[in-house]
């Protein structure tokens, strides 16, 4: 083999063992590699293609450069896939949604059909907006799920909770960035009192919000194993494969897709614009206390915003 063709065999390995390195070691701090590390897996994906080259053309040490990357980005990858179908204990059921409304322009008709035909216990709703607010009213929110913390803004900070279970505690908070979360416990006929919050960091969008979005991620309360269990839903503007949150959801936290296994739906971005043209990942999560059981995940498509809704069963014991 020429030596222009071993270099375009590590050309094509090295991005790949990059790649794998900043993941595991949580090494991405700024921006591109925040945003880029979402999307692993399709880097994982990618990563046979330099595997199966490398050996095709006998290059061994490229080849077991490449067989490492593959199978370190593959196993970070595949155990969202690979949950039971069901997990954690017998207890009462209570179906959680969280809505981003992309400015408060979601379709508010179709965020309550989901609320009455899923029978949604609790709602969190980020980018909730005055106009959002009273739309959801004229659709009938009020009526399926009484009980509210509402904190609405003009743009992209409002949030709120809405649930089918008294409120007590309700509260709305502000994170670095001026981004709102409305929380409150819900108290749960039959079960143990859960503590819910609608979630929503500054977006790492830009290199100057950065360090916001980190400290957004570590503000968020920490998993109480001794204390009420606890429920963050919303807009986390991470995936499993940033470090930071990770670093929350090993606090006590399971994310409730990864735990069945369906923790590669994507939620985002599912609108038109720039940011349609990124390949779909899993942004919005439910992270649930480890007492806390999942029985169902699923992700639906809302007109005119860019996350798609997500759904929740948990079983609270």
């Amino acid at each position: 083999m020429s030596t222009a063709a071993r270099v375009w065999v590590w050309l094509l390995v090295v991005p790949g063992a990059i790649w794998a390195l900043v993941r595991l070691l949580g090494l991405e701090r700024g921006w591109p590699a925040v945003q880029i590390v979402a999307f692993t897996p399709y880097a994982a994906l990618a990563s046979l293609a330099p595997l199966v080259i490398t050996l095709a053309t006998r290059r061994w040490w490229a080849a077991a450069v490449a067989g490492a990357a593959c199978v370190a980005l593959v196993a970070c990858v595949v155990p969202r896939a690979s949950g039971s179908s069901a997990s954690g204990p017998a207890g009462v059921e209570l179906r959680v949604m969280s809505t981003n409304m992309l400015k408060g322009g979601a379709d508010a008709t179709v965020i309550v059909d989901l609320v009455r035909v899923h029978r949604v216990d609790v709602l969190a709703v980020q980018e909730f907006t005055p106009d959002a607010e009273r739309r959801l009213d004229a659709a009938g929110l009020p009526t399926l799920l009484p009980h509210s913390v509402r904190s609405p803004e003009v743009g992209v900070i409002g949030s709120a909770i809405y649930s089918r279970h008294p409120l007590v505690d309700g509260a709305t908070r502000t994170n670095p960035g001026d981004f709102l979360q409305a929380a409150a416990t819900v108290r749960v006929s039959g079960a143990l009192a859960v503590l819910v919050e609608s979630v929503h960091p500054t977006p790492p969008a830009l290199s100057s919000r950065i360090r916001e979005w980190v400290a957004g991620l570590r503000g968020q309360p920490p998993a109480t194993p001794d204390g009420p269990p606890r429920v963050l839903a919303g807009d986390f503007n991470a995936t499993v494969d940033h470090a930071e949150m990770r670093r929350l959801i090993d606090t006590g936290y399971r994310d409730a897709a990864s735990s069945i296994g369906r923790g590669l739906t994507p939620t985002w971005p599912y609108a038109g614009g720039f940011d349609g043209l990124a390949p779909p990942v899993a942004i919005d999560h439910v992270l649930v206390d480890r007492r806390i059981g999942v029985r169902d995940f699923r992700a639906f498509t809302v007109p005119d915003t860019d996350h798609r809704a997500i759904i929740a069963t948990l079983v609270i014991p």
